[in-house]
This record gives structure tokens, sequence and C-alpha cells, in this order.
């Protein structure tokens, strides 16, 4: 009788850990580029960072402060990788300004009127906070200005699935808009001297990045080296690092009669990086703060620490929707038709997010390592939660009032 081959020989061969096909293919790249993932992993960072800043104070502080040739890895973190978070953030602000949403301000007078008024009405109800008391902290006022777009997004994303398109895009131009305010308040504010040679010569980087665009040079190996000489020159200049970030990504090329211009492709390659390396790592180096019960109710003694979490809070909420709704009011300036205003005031709770440059703006008002800015960081994790947990609330019930909407079930 012959030998008869091994059984696993007839059965169907599969191989183990293949790619897929379809909607099961994916990089890495492209799985970071999703807003939830980024959202998870900033959040991952920010748990880590507060566990071992209450369980392990010593060691975290010997981490963070560590140098790492002329900067600590908390400097290198907020001056070096938050540029590349900025630098995305440039791209698709010059994007949205040329060929998006942006590119027709009539049609996002709304989203840019709430975002104008989402920064003006915190920074506002932080000062009506701090100004009347002797132990207020009045220079934090712009702590509360700005929006986290990659977890509010990351929200959005999770929350409200059944929701029209164009409350994603309602919310993305605010946030948008919102950097832009941030970056403009940390150039203008948090500079106390320039050194006019250094800023001359980022002004210069930038130029010639600028005109090698114009001229459609987009080798690679000019640009990296280009971007990391205008950041040494604004680092030396006294302007804030993080501004070459945005200065080279507003300086991109980004045409409409390109089938993938400059600005699109490098925010595609970049993205992955900045949310998956930039910003956690950012997050693990400047959220650990220590937190317990008396330190948490004390937050709503401090004048500085209540102005930021009901600025947060409240402030953004009415700033946004107010300034929506009275723009809508009283121009000629419509919300989109799919839209409803219960759903852009829960947007306008969401827009009360503030992470990351919120972070870094407590740092730059009060000093990095203060207890004012530890105090402001605390703050801004509280008012944070607070603001996703009741805008987590308020979506989910619009998500449900949508679906009933699009299936209103039997008879």
């Amino acid at each position: 009788m012959p030998d008869l081959p091994p059984l696993k020989d007839k059965l169907p061969k599969r191989r183990l850990f293949a790619a897929g096909a379809g909607r099961e293919r994916r990089t890495v790249a492209e799985f970071l580029r999703d807003e939830t993932v980024g959202g998870a992993l900033m959040l991952a960072a920010t748990v880590i960072a507060l566990f071992w800043a209450n369980l392990g104070h010593h060691s975290y502080e010997i981490f963070r402060t560590l140098h790492l040739g002329p900067l600590s890895l908390e400097h290198w973190a907020a001056d070096g990788l938050l540029t590349i978070f900025f630098f995305v953030a440039g791209l698709e602000l010059k994007r949205e300004l040329t060929t998006g949403s942006l590119s027709r301000p009539a049609d996002a007078l709304v989203p840019i009127v709430a975002a104008v008024a989402g920064m003006a009405i915190p920074a506002a109800v932080y000062l009506a906070i701090n100004l009347p008391t002797a132990d207020g902290r009045p220079e934090g006022w712009a702590v509360p200005m700005a929006t986290d777009i990659a977890f509010a997004l990351a929200i959005l994303a999770i929350v409200g699935r059944q929701l029209p398109a164009s409350l994603r895009a309602f919310l993305l131009t605010l946030a948008i808009v919102d950097d832009l305010g941030a970056i403009s308040v940390i150039a203008i504010i948090f500079t106390d001297s320039v050194n006019l040679l250094w800023l001359l010569g980022a002004a210069a980087c930038v130029t010639l990045w600028w005109w090698l665009q114009r001229r459609r040079i987009d080798h690679w190996w000019i640009f990296l080296p280009l971007g990391v000489l205008a950041w040494i020159c604004t680092l030396q200049s006294g302007v804030h690092a993080t501004i070459a970030g945005v200065a080279v990504g507003l300086a991109t090329r980004s045409r409409g009669d390109e089938v993938t211009s400059p600005a699109e492709a490098w925010e595609h390659r970049w993205r992955p990086i900045s949310a998956a390396v930039a910003v956690p790592i950012f997050a693990l180096l400047a959220a650990g703060v220590r937190v317990s019960g008396a330190g948490l109710l004390g937050l709503f003694r401090e004048p500085l620490a209540l102005g930021v979490v009901v600025a947060l809070v409240a402030g953004k909420t009415i700033g946004v929707f107010g300034g929506a709704f009275l723009t809508a009011r009283f121009t000629r300036a419509e919300l989109a038709e799919d839209l409803r205003w219960s759903e852009v005031f829960s947007v306008a709770i969401l827009a009360g997010v503030g992470f990351t440059v919120a972070l870094l703006v407590s740092d730059l008002a009060f000093g990095t390592a203060s207890a004012a800015a530890e105090q402001s960081k605390s703050a801004v994790l509280v008012g944070s939660l607070l603001a996703a947990v009741l805008a987590t609330l308020s979506l989910s019930r619009r998500n449900r009032s949508r679906r009933r909407t699009r299936d209103p079930g039997p008879g």
C-alpha cells in the first residue's frame, strides 16, 4: 500500500499574517491617520504620565528634565516635536485656505466667527474670575482659548456616527481657525525678546522654502534640512520654535491644478508621525501633574484653576454657539442645510476639550515646572474631561435622534 501524503498537504494552504484584501488591507500609517487612533494614543500617554507622576514623582521629574544635548526632554518635546504638530496644522490650514472651506470665507463665515468668539469669550471669562481677586493670575488668559483638534475629532468620530458629515466639517473649520489664533498668540504674546539677526535668518529660510515651492522643486532632501535650519533660527531668535513649523507649512504649495499638491502629500505623510509620535510624547512629558482629592477640591477655590475650568466648559460653549447663532441671525450667512442647531450646540460643548496647546500655553504663561503651571495643567485636564463627558452625552442624544429619524420603525 503506497504511503499517503500527510493530511495537512490535502488541506487548503493559508498564510499566517498574510495581507488582507479590500478594507482589511491597511498599512500602519493609514491606521495612525485614523482620528480615533490619534486620540487614543494621546489619551494613553496622558494616563501613563498621570500615574507615573503620582506613583513615582521623583523618577518622572528626573526623566523629563534629563538633558539631551542643549535641551531637556521636556523642552525637546515642547519646542521640537510639537513643531511637527504645528507643521501639519500649517499644511492643513494652507490647503483649507487655497482649495478647502476657508477659500470661500463667505461660505465658512459661521464657523469662522464661532471660532473667534470661542477664543474671545473663554479669555474674557478667565479674566472676569482672575482680575477682581488679589491672588488671581490674569496672565493665564490664553490657556483656555484653544480646542484640541485630535481629541475633539476623535470623540465626534466615535460618538457621532449617525451625524451629518457637515458637522465634522464645521468642527474642523472651527478647530483650524482656533489653531491659527493660538499660533498668533504664541508668536506675539509669549515672545519676551527677539534676536533680530536670527529672526531674519528664519525669515530667509521660509522665503527660500516658498521660492522653491513656486519653482515646483519638491525634493525632500532639500526641504528637510531647510526646515531644520528654519527651526534652529526661530529657536535662537526668541520666538517660540513651533512657529517655524506653521510658517513653512503655510509656505508650502497647495493648488487645485495639481492632482496631489505638496501640501496634501506632506500632510498625508507627516500626520501619522504627528499623531503617533510627536503629540503622545509631548503629552507624556507635559501632562504628569500630581493629583489628590484635596488638590482637586482646591482647584475650585483657586481663581487660576477655576477660571480655566469655567472658561473651557462654559466659556467655549457660549462663545462657539453664540458666535455661530448670531452670525446666522444677523448676516446672510447660513448654517449647512443638513445641520441642526442642537448639533451645533453639542459641538460647542466639545470645543471645550483643550489639551495640547493649552498645556503648552500653561508653561509659556507661568513658567515650566512652576506651581502655577502645574495648577493650570490640572485645571486643563479637569476642564477638558468635563467638556468631553458633557459633549459625549449630548452628541449621543443627537446621534439617537438622527437614527430614529432615518429608521422610524414599524407603523
